[in-house]
């Protein structure tokens, strides 16, 4: 097939290198100019203050990273063949996508979810369902990640209440559940109630897990989502660490102390195309967050001044045209943030911009983490780039520029503050907007999207949802309802609405309504009853 575009010429070069940040990066960084690298703590070992280079000293020596892969369609029943699947494959963690209902609080039989049952991940109405999505896998020896928010207490209840039914001890369960609402009012979009009883069941599940599930990360504050809206790298590190400056404030006013709860503090970032940015940025997050936790915070645990984080390649840079480019584009992604030092790591496939993975494009993605594992030679050493120049000098300018938004943060009274008034969301969407007009000038060149185009793209084997898997679940909801101990379930979730109105820890009371056989719908009606929907202030 021809190409409609030719290679660009010299000429046709940019006169600006510039990050996705807008920092300038000169044509060469003049060895004798040690301002680049003339920061207290710059290059201190890895595993010390301010864990610029890692917060292991061996790092990869040790043991690589867990790779995960991303996956969760239609029905329990489907999604646990995808994960047998994948550990079968080298996956040595997994990580649920659930459906859009599933996250906002929906059962698969509400009107509201018509359409959206198992489409963009498993659908999980109850225990029953959660029984089924873990059918076969023993979570004593699984790490487990879950992407959920507004309903992260209800579906981390449902993962222990699955575990007990495995004779598995809560204090046994690794994983962790992304439960950072506070993206989701602007990047996402997937919240339930305002942002004040949001906050309660964050701090909620950090007092319950370090009681009951101290090995399980209570929260991953998410700058993924942040840019995926189109933020720029800087602005991710800057609203990610503002959103848990805000959480951990939260949970000093329920009256937490700090190192009983900031070891389990988890993040999680992309990992863009720029990959020298995107490697100073994991560095810069770091050092930037320990600073923070034991200057503002007083933290004297160093586990909780460590960022430790999972990252997933950007979803936002993959195209339908051409989507085999897409495994280029993941790969560059993925060594950004084993450079960077990451603990986790998904990795896209490259048919994510047309549908959901099937199971070849789901193994490649895998594959592509494994050749960086065993063949690349990049994990033998620690933070292999430190010392570099052009690192040193972007791993300063980020924190700087990063550091600088949260005190224009702390400025309007906080990161809530900054959310009401619609200053965060106008950020992204400036930023975002910028982006999109330098696509369209090919001022930014996207291969295959706005030059290298194909006169005829080819056609592409996706994976398609078959539409009557919506009714079979619908129908298992409602054959659970019909056979369950309907008053014992109704005497929970009572329980549970009483206590929303005062102040009593929740947890144990969403894992009585869980083992009873209550819906997650059912769950987030009762406190949708007490606390009310949230409604978007609009922003211009």
């Amino acid at each position: 097939m021809a190409t409609k575009t030719e290679p660009p010429t010299k000429s046709e070069r940019r006169s600006s290198f510039q990050t996705s940040s807008g920092i300038e990066l000169p044509n060469d960084f003049n060895p004798s100019n040690t301002e680049a690298i003339n920061y207290e703590g710059d290059l201190n070992a890895p595993g010390e203050f301010p864990y610029t280079r890692g917060v292991r000293s061996n790092v990869y020596r040790g043991r690589f990273w867990t790779m995960r892969q991303y996956a969760g369609y239609a029905t329990a029943g489907e999604s646990n063949k995808r994960y047998k699947y994948l550990l079968a494959h080298g996956t040595t963690g997994l990580s649920v996508a659930f459906d859009l209902p599933t996250q906002i609080g929906l059962d698969s039989d509400d009107p509201l979810a018509a359409g959206e049952v198992g489409k963009v991940g498993v659908a999980i109405d109850s225990l029953e369902d959660m029984e089924q999505l873990f059918d076969g896998i023993p979570l004593d020896s699984v790490s487990t990640s879950m992407t959920i928010n507004a309903t992260a207490s209800t579906l981390l209840c449902l993962y222990i209440a699955v575990a007990k039914r495995q004779r598995v001890a809560s204090n046994k369960l690794n994983g962790t559940i992304q439960n950072d609402i506070l993206k989701e009012y602007v990047a996402r979009g997937t919240y339930i109630y305002p942002p004040a009883p949001s906050l309660r069941l964050v701090t909620d599940t950090f007092a319950f897990c370090a009681a009951e599930v101290p090995l399980w990360n209570t929260i991953s504050i998410s700058g993924y989502h942040i840019r995926e809206a189109g933020s720029t790298a800087v602005q991710e590190v800057a609203f990610t660490l503002a959103d848990a400056v805000a959480y951990v404030e939260a949970a000093l006013q329920a009256k937490l102390k700090i190192d009983d709860f900031a070891p389990r503090l988890s993040f999680f970032f992309n990992a863009h195309n720029n990959l020298l940015e995107e490697i100073a940025k994991f560095r810069a997050a770091r050092r930037l967050w320990a600073r923070i936790m034991r200057e503002r915070f007083g933290a004297r645990d160093p586990r909780s001044m460590m960022l430790r984080f999972h990252t997933q390649t950007a979803g936002s840079t993959l195209t339908a045209q051409q989507p085999e480019v897409n495994v280029v584009r993941t790969t560059i992604q993925a060594l950004a943030a084993v450079l960077g030092g990451t603990q986790s790591l998904h990795t896209n496939s490259m048919d994510e911009a047309l549908a959901l993975p099937t199971e070849n494009s789901a193994r490649v993605a895998l594959r592509t983490q494994q050749v960086i594992a065993h063949e690349s030679g990049v994990a033998d050493t620690v933070d292999p780039l430190a010392g570099s120049y052009a690192i040193e000098h972007l791993t300063n300018e980020i924190e700087r520029r990063a550091n600088a938004y949260i005190e224009k943060i702390d400025a309007v009274g906080g990161m809530l503050r900054a959310i009401e008034t619609g200053y965060v969301q106008r950020e992204i969407q400036e930023a975002a907007y910028a982006y999109q007009r330098a696509i369209e000038t090919q001022e930014a060149v996207v291969v295959g999207v706005n030059r290298f185009q194909l006169e005829e793209e080819p056609m592409q084997t996706i994976l398609r949802i078959d539409p009557q898997l919506e009714q079979n679940q619908i129908e298992r909801v409602r054959a659970l309802r019909a056979r369950r101990d309907d008053e014992r379930t109704q005497n929970a979730l009572t329980k549970l609405e009483e206590a929303a109105r005062g102040t009593e820890n929740l947890l144990p009371l969403i894992l009585a309504c869980v083992e009873s056989f209550a819906t997650v719908g059912e769950i987030s009606n009762r406190l949708r009853r007490v606390w009310g929907e949230y409604r978007e202030a609009v922003t211009v």
